[in-house]
């Protein structure tokens, strides 16, 4: 493929995306409410020189149009509820979680996210499960409990995933992703002078020195044990809630309940913009001017 056929390719695609983002009125205004803040934040942060802030709200730009192009390349239809709900998790993450110092300043807001993150992932992998089970290709039926074990098992394996780069990020970069916890009680077999494997208690403690200085911290500082532990439980509590969910969805083949709100659908083929778009590209290029599709 020649540098023209790409760029030509990438003009394509981004008429695509531009056209999938204004499709829904109610995704569309929660999309351009977000973005006109991530800009404003951004150029405020640049005015700041925090160029880590601007490289955060770079990242929340790029990711808001993540949904429309997934829609696009994918050629499927994402419902607007799931589709909003996944912005307002991007900038909740990103924005308020990084940004606006929210997981120190607002109690369990971390907790709340992993437990969306738990629900969307879900979500996400039941859909993939539910269009493959219904492609004509595919010559086997998938059973609702079956496809709802998938649907947990990835929303699991996203969470691994991300406790696994949370670990790598703490240990060759020095941040805190995996927030510490404060704990008054110790159990541990490397606490046992006789080297015998048994548990040795310590508890009640209300202050711990580190080379002789004291932490100030009214207790024993856990390093991410915890925290990991609770993020992977809430995780596993929102995966379950969409699992069944989606379970009597399939159940009642596919009428009514909650789950129709966050399961996408293959484009029809007047929704399908990346295709909409190519047509009009031929047709102005036989007819010798331009011409955008509608949307």
């Amino acid at each position: 493929m020649s540098k023209r056929e790409k760029q030509n390719k990438w003009r394509q695609l981004k008429a695509a995306v531009h056209l999938e983002v204004r499709e829904h009125r109610a995704s569309f205004l929660i999309f351009w409410t977000l973005r006109t803040l991530v800009l404003v934040i951004l150029v405020r942060q640049a005015f700041l020189r925090n160029y880590e802030s601007v490289f955060f709200c770079a990242l929340t730009l790029a990711l808001l149009y993540l949904p429309s192009l997934i829609q696009v390349k994918l050629r499927i239809e994402l419902p607007p509820v799931l589709e909003s709900i996944i912005l307002c998790f991007i900038f909740a993450a990103e924005i308020l979680g990084e940004l606006g110092s929210f997981y120190v300043r607002v109690p369990h807001w971390d907790t709340m996210l992993h437990t969306a993150n738990g629900f969307l992932a879900a979500a996400i992998g039941f859909s993939l499960a539910v269009l493959l089970n219904r492609n004509e290709r595919i010559v086997f039926d998938l059973s609702p409990l079956f496809l709802a074990i998938v649907a947990f098992c990835f929303s699991m394996t996203i969470g691994v995933l991300w406790e696994f780069f949370e670990c790598f990020m703490d240990l060759v970069f020095h941040t805190d992703t995996q927030k510490d916890t404060i704990i008054h009680s110790i159990y541990s077999v490397a606490l046992d002078p006789t080297r015998s494997n048994q548990v040795v208690g310590v508890t009640g403690i209300t202050d711990a020195a580190v080379n002789g200085q004291s932490l100030g911290l009214g207790g024993y500082l856990d390093i991410g044990l915890l925290d990991t532990m609770k993020d992977l439980f809430v995780n596993f509590i929102g995966a379950m809630v969409f699992s069944i969910i989606g379970f009597a969805f399939l159940k009642r083949q596919g009428k009514g309940g909650v789950a129709g709100q966050f399961i996408p659908q293959r484009k029809t083929e007047d929704h399908d913009y990346l295709k909409a778009v190519q047509q009009a590209q031929e047709e102005a290029r036989k007819n010798g001017g331009s011409q955008r599709p509608k949307g």
